[in-house]
């Protein structure tokens, strides 16, 4: 039975550990990979170029995935009250969407959005100059396009937790004399926290890791971590692999600790029985 296995533990050997072992091994050695050095960690945490990289990429992830997950929490609780047929129907169109990122995404926003986008030239057109002068291209519109595939993803991981609210606690709670509002903010809120927290660390670490759409929106005009680590792999003139290597270590534990806080929201949610 275990000669079943082997093909996929050859797969996960070649395409897996072993790529990550070799960076790993990478970023501690020197610019020539003849000697072994924590040079590269000290570049990645002290340049101002690479310590922008690393707080961009953390403030864009951050501030999008707070907003798709205060809109999922309102859309996911609106889904809740729809019928079964309709409620499955969104759902099914909220994971379609999930796949919707990357270069299409970002061509999709120009033809709307670009500087002769659809909506930027009505909006000029009906006077609006404020919002047709919305740069795209720029960290609001790179925003703008992480909260909207954000959402999706949120609205499929937040939609399960309003379930783990029993309609007997609701009840209990109305029968004692407490508002809508008292109900959520002494039951519902702090039972839905856990699941809550889960889900803004996958949307933080899915938001960390996205590659395409920034490019294909600014290519290297805004500084961000997997943009920085591209530029140091592909270099046209001068490629530095070991300290591509580092910034992808330090973007991969970052990665990593969102993981597992997730997982130990997880956890805390099953004790509570959601």
């Amino acid at each position: 039975m275990l000669l079943v296995l082997l093909p996929l533990v050859i797969w996960i050997c070649a395409f897996e550990l072993v790529p990550i072992v070799q960076m790993i091994i990478m970023s501690f050695q020197t610019d020539d990979g003849q000697g072994f050095t924590l040079d590269q960690y000290v570049q990645s945490l002290t340049k101002p170029l690479y310590v922008q990289a690393i707080l961009n990429d953390l403030k864009i992830s951050f501030v999008s995935s707070v907003a798709a997950l205060i809109i999922a929490l309102v859309c996911a609780y609106s889904i809740t009250r729809f019928t079964t047929k309709l409620r499955d129907t969104m759902l099914m169109i909220s994971n379609m969407f999930t796949n919707f990122v990357g270069i299409p995404l970002a061509f999709s926003y120009m033809i709307m959005l670009g500087g002769n986008g659809m909506f930027t030239l009505l909006f000029r057109k009906l006077g609006f100059e404020s919002l047709a002068s919305f740069d795209l291209y720029s960290e609001k519109g790179l925003m703008l396009l992480y909260v909207y595939y954000q959402i999706p993803l949120a609205l499929l991981l937040v939609y399960p937790i309003y379930y783990g609210i029993r309609e007997e606690w609701r009840e209990a709670s109305m029968l004692l004399g407490a508002s809508i509002w008292q109900f959520w903010r002494r039951i519902g809120i702090p039972v839905m926290l856990p699941g809550i927290l889960g889900t803004f660390s996958i949307l933080l670490a899915n938001a960390m890791g996205a590659y395409a759409t920034a490019y294909a929106l600014t290519g290297i005009n805004y500084n961000l971590l997997p943009i920085r680590i591209a530029a140091l792999v592909s270099g046209d003139i001068f490629p530095n692999f070991q300290l591509g290597s580092a910034l992808a270590v330090i973007l991969a534990v970052i990665m990593l600790l969102s993981l597992f806080f997730n997982d130990w929201m997880g956890r805390l949610s099953r004790r509570r029985g959601i």
